[in-house]
């Protein structure tokens, strides 16, 4: 991925972390947003440390006027954007406890606001900005297709996510995919599961290898991922 510059929301950490790092470490160009400066540049000096190349920024995908300075500095800075990572999401509960009826609807709001809403509005705001053969890729997991008691309004906004993923494929050139890594520890998920380095290379393939014929607008799944790499 040497020259690629690849953008990546939510990095500071989990799942985002553990890809920013994955694509640095394969050459690529690494731009990283999370809301906090401080801890997206921890990220960033931890790559470039390590002899990777990164640049953090502070954004908040809740907002399209950072998320339009984000995608406009990037590419202003290290060209048009090859793969994007719509990474940033939030869960306001523990995993299992949150009956959707029981919902505040400030807490639901939230999290359509970031976990749907952020996921058009990084999308939106890069796509002046894509190279040709760009990609996208959006992390999701079973419980946008396959409910769960307990999973609230989190499993609503991951349904929302991948509609959004088919409906984008259809409208751009570029290819837009749904990551989904099955299980990972992360806040999200009360630090239970596989662990996110485990699974960042499965996001590399995606954003290189995987056939755009057969993923896009689709889900990349663990299955998807070992039987293609095996």
């Amino acid at each position: 991925m040497d020259g690629k510059t690849v953008v990546v929301t939510g990095a500071s950490r989990g799942i985002g972390r553990a890809v920013a790092r994955e694509f640095a470490d394969a050459g690529a160009h690494v731009v990283l947003c999370a809301r906090e400066q401080s801890a997206v540049n921890e990220v960033a000096d931890e790559i470039t440390g390590s002899g990777g190349k990164a640049g953090g920024f502070r954004a908040d995908v809740r907002d399209e006027y950072d998320v339009e300075r984000l995608m406009e500095q990037a590419a202003r800075i290290h060209g048009p954007i090859d793969v994007l990572v719509a990474n940033a999401a939030i869960n306001h509960g523990a995993p299992g406890e949150m009956p959707l009826h029981e919902e505040s609807y400030s807490r639901f709001d939230d999290t359509m606001r970031t976990n749907v809403r952020g996921v058009f509005t990084t999308v939106t705001e890069a796509v002046p900005h894509l190279a040709e053969d760009a990609r996208i890729l959006v992390p999701s997991g079973s419980i946008a297709r396959e409910a769960k008691p307990g999973m609230g309004s989190y499993a609503v906004s991951k349904a929302g996510a991948e509609a959004l993923v088919r409906g984008f494929a259809v409208d751009l050139d570029a290819t837009v995919l749904t990551v989904d890594p099955g299980y990972v520890a992360t806040d999200l998920s009360g630090g239970q599961g596989r662990d996110p380095a485990d699974v960042a290379p499965m996001f590399r393939w995606a954003a290189t290898d995987a056939d755009p014929e057969e993923f896009d607008g689709e889900v990349v799944d663990l299955k998807a991922w070992k039987r293609a790499t095996r």
